[in-house]
């Protein structure tokens, strides 16, 4: 039985999309080592130029150390550079998204190939076991319909399309059943949910909350404008983790409009300080570093920031994306003042964060992950990281911790007599 490596680059999307094709192998087996492996299944992201480049390094590394196997180009750098890649003969064969579901029959080809398929496709697979982890990501749905200006996203992923409800249920259910007790949604644009079958996320959340064993539930990246009153209506409930991630990409609104945002400062000022009044840490993605951004307007940013209750923070300096309007827009802003911003901006929320950790140090339901000489990592209800410390074998296993100690780099706990959740 030939030995599979799965490869996973970028985003918890492209980690759901691995344990699809994971899941799908029968006449193939899972390999944990890609110097041993017959072939080697590169899920790559084309989020920027750079998410390529890191790609086609890997690519060439594995043609080095490992030339025997054959390497297959799976995810969004199938559909934006597959061609090239496979054209130069630097990978084995090229699937699209449309084909993970046929990654057993796709594995069998002795010929090269390129199957790069559609992008209306719907996954049906029931996913019932995550390997390596202790908490479950469940895609909900496919795609965007916005149109961002710095993102080449629809392009690789196509148009808003939602998962079946019930295909989601049934796979959360297994799960449940399985000993897994958090999920997090994940898609291209998860707020969008259910806007193509009368349905919406805080309904499907709702149902979720309902099935045995569902504990906790995050939600990935959402958009301000998806955060309507049925989904206000929840965050009030138990079952919801005290996190949420909303992504502003920036708070100047000339920037905004420049990114064909959907989203002004004054509209997402009032909704995040209406979230974070019942006691949710808040998280954001910007953009830092994006054409046009001049020293007023970072200035501008950067001070309201400040007045934001921001407590998690995904900042990047802007990367030329090929064939997106930004790529064409000018001023072009220089590397180094782009870093500079960007450890202004991660330096105050930095700081935030650990005034709410402070604030927040007890009461904290944590699910562990593996272990290792007695140090256990995972995370609170807030998307805290904590390190535990103890002489018992808490892998994958609920605490709740009091009285934890905060430093500026990290919570830490020690945990001799046990209080599992």
């Amino acid at each position: 039985m030939k030995k599979v490596y799965f490869k996973t680059f970028g985003c918890r999307t492209n980690q759901f999309d691995t344990q699809v094709m994971i899941s799908k192998l029968k006449e193939h087996a899972l390999s944990q080592d890609e110097l041993d492996s017959d072939v080697i299944v590169v899920n790559s992201c084309t989020v920027t130029n750079g998410a390529d480049s890191s790609v086609r390094n890997y690519i060439s590394s594995m043609k080095r150390k490992n030339p025997h196997a054959k390497i297959i180009l799976a995810g969004c750098g199938a559909h934006s550079k597959g061609q090239n890649l496979f054209e130069e003969k630097k990978v084995f064969g090229v699937m699209g998204h449309s084909e993970k579901e046929k990654i057993d029959e796709i594995l069998k080809k002795e010929k090269p190939f390129y199957q790069i398929g559609d992008l209306e496709h719907i996954d049906t697979t029931i996913v019932e076991e995550f390997i390596g982890k202790s908490r479950a990501f469940i895609k909900i749905q496919e795609g965007c319909d916005f149109a961002c200006s710095y993102c080449i996203i629809p392009q690789v992923r196509g148009s808003a399309r939602s998962h079946k409800e019930e295909t989601i249920l049934e796979q959360i259910a297994k799960l449940a059943s399985n000993g897994f007790g958090e999920f997090i949604l994940t898609g291209t644009n998860v707020g969008s949910y259910g806007k193509d079958q009368n349905s919406s996320i805080a309904k499907l959340l709702k149902k979720m909350s309902q099935i045995r064993g569902v504990r906790r539930i995050r939600i990935g990246s959402l958009e301000p404008i998806q955060i309507d009153s049925e989904f206000m209506e929840l965050l009030k409930e138990p079952w919801m983790a005290k996190h949420l991630h909303i992504a502003l990409q920036h708070t100047s609104d000339k920037m905004l409009t420049l990114m064909n945002r959907r989203n002004t400062f004054k509209s997402d000022y009032d909704l995040l300080h209406r979230i974070a009044q019942q006691g949710y840490a808040l998280g954001t993605d910007f953009i830092v570093g994006h054409p046009g951004e001049e020293e007023k307007e970072w200035q501008i940013a950067i001070n309201r920031v400040k007045d934001l209750p921001l407590t998690h923070i995904h900042a990047f300096s802007y990367s030329k994306r090929d064939n997106t309007a930004s790529a064409l827009m000018k001023p072009e802003i220089k590397g180094d003042i782009a870093k500079k911003r960007h450890r202004e901006l991660t330096a105050i929320v930095a700081e935030k964060n650990y005034h709410f950790r402070r604030i927040h140090r007890n009461h904290l339901d944590v699910l562990l992950e593996n272990g290792k000489d007695g140090i256990f990592k995972g995370f609170d209800q807030y998307f805290n990281k904590i390190e535990v410390q103890s002489n018992h074998d808490l892998s994958s296993n609920w605490v709740r911790i009091d009285d934890v100690k905060v430093e500026y780099s990290g919570n830490k706990a020690k945990l001799y007599e046990l209080s599992y959740q």
